[in-house]
């Protein structure tokens, strides 16, 4: 089995060049959601799928590699219950999320990370709305509260 820090690695190397929608790097949202994982009481599983959570549906890494990666079942079903499909509605997106063990600990993390003042602060106005209103509706979807403590 992969360790974290062998995930993280494979996670870095495979966003390499990538970046946000704020231009900063890639791997800084995939630390960001790790990082917000474990400090909401994350296992190790939880804390490789959130490294891992962006690869598939980013074609930074192919389902195939997750199928025959040396990683828990688990973990490879959170990353997959948290990859979006084309055509998907928002509900049964969060519908996925809700079924699969462990996942919504992960797009919390994820959502709270996009959803970041700061992060949002930087891009112009009409894309900042269109984002908070996206992760609202999710948020809501999931039933998460929306005036949780995000930096928990």
């Amino acid at each position: 089995m992969l360790t974290l820090s062998e995930v993280e690695s494979l996670a870095r190397a495979a966003h390499q060049g990538q970046t946000d929608k704020a231009g900063r790097p890639y791997a800084e949202h995939l630390q960001a959601v790790a990082e917000g994982v474990r400090a909401r009481g994350g296992d190790s599983e939880q804390i490789a799928a959130a490294w891992l959570h962006d690869a598939v549906e980013d074609h930074a890494l192919s389902e195939a590699w997750l199928d025959g990666a040396a990683l828990g079942d688990r973990t490879k079903a959170v990353v997959l219950a948290v990859t979006k499909r084309a055509g998907e509605t928002p509900e049964a997106y969060a519908g996925r999320i809700l079924a699969t063990p462990g996942a919504l600990l992960v797009k919390e993390a994820d959502l709270a990370h996009n959803a970041d003042p700061a992060r949002l602060a930087v891009l112009d106005a009409p894309t900042r709305a269109r984002l908070t209103e996206k992760y609202a509706r999710m948020r809501a979807l999931l039933g998460l509260t929306t005036h949780r403590d995000e930096s928990a």
